[in-house]
């Protein structure tokens, strides 16, 4: 353990995204500063609008972090109804273009489909999803952004349009731009059909970003049943560089013996 000092949010092998809303508590400045006493380079967030961007953009440039990603379009509002109009998911995304640059490295966002809408098969709602984010496809290349499309798991988010990799990269591929890639979240991923690392390989072209936890506590590595040395390795060996979204929450509410697991799976990720 002495190896990570007290920050062990500088992982060796595999930068990390913490996710402040999970991990943390108090305002966006103050859940920074907390991350940033744990080494972390880099944050992530949920909603955008809540928060002081500008002061959130100064204490990340103060401690030299990034932010990777935030949610744009979250849940409770349905791209997947065929009737919600086409132009208010677009003039959204074009919000959220202009406020991701407000955050140091921030130039994507994430998007959630929608629950199920009775009434309407898989076909229909993931075709209005479709619909939407091709519609989004100009305002996202004229700004430079990449809008991050999540499947869930029935576990956690029953009765949601989307879960798995096949149904999320159909939908990339039928959208057809590098604008609109998937969150890979490994936590969702396991939790509806395992084979992590398999599928990385298959699924890299449309992977945008990835997120970690856990399965089934959703917790940090090292609590659960993922081998995420091995699945950190495989996210390298893919041509990822991004950091990875710490999308988990810290088993017992202790973020420092959180980083400091994170610290020891990042490390054996390194040795061969």
């Amino acid at each position: 353990m002495s190896e990570q000092g007290d920050l062990p949010g500088r992982t060796p092998h595999t930068a990390i995204a913490v996710n402040i809303e999970m991990w943390f508590e108090g305002s966006f400045v103050e859940r920074i500063e907390q991350a940033a006493e744990l080494g972390f380079p880099a944050i992530e967030l949920w909603t955008w609008r809540d928060k002081d961007l500008a002061a959130g953009a100064e204490a990340l440039r103060r401690h030299g972090m990034t932010a990777t990603q935030f949610t744009a379009w979250g849940f409770g509002q349905e791209i997947n109804d065929p009737d919600f109009p086409v132009s208010d998911f677009v003039a959204e995304i074009e919000a959220a273009c202009k406020a991701a640059p407000i955050l140091p490295g921030c130039d994507r966002f994430c998007v959630v489909a929608g629950d199920d809408i009775k009434g309407l098969s898989k076909g229909q709602m993931h075709g209005s999803v479709i619909e939407k984010l091709r519609a989004a496809v100009p305002v996202l290349e004229t700004h430079g952004c990449t809008a991050i499309v999540e499947p869930m798991n029935p576990y956690n988010h029953p009765g949601h349009c989307l879960y798995g990799s096949a149904d999320g990269i159909a939908i990339c591929e039928a959208v057809g731009s590098t604008h609109v890639k998937l969150n890979w979240d490994l936590f969702h991923m396991q939790r509806y059909e395992g084979n992590l690392i398999d599928n990385l390989e298959k699924g890299k072209e449309w992977i945008g970003y990835v997120q970690f936890a856990d399965s089934p506590g959703r917790h940090e590595p090292g609590t659960g049943e993922v081998n995420y040395s091995e699945v950190f390795r495989k996210v390298r060996e893919i041509g990822y560089r991004l950091p990875l979204g710490a999308e988990c929450l810290p088993e017992g509410a202790e973020p420092r013996r959180a980083a400091e697991r994170l610290w020891k799976v990042d490390h054996a990720s390194g040795s061969q």
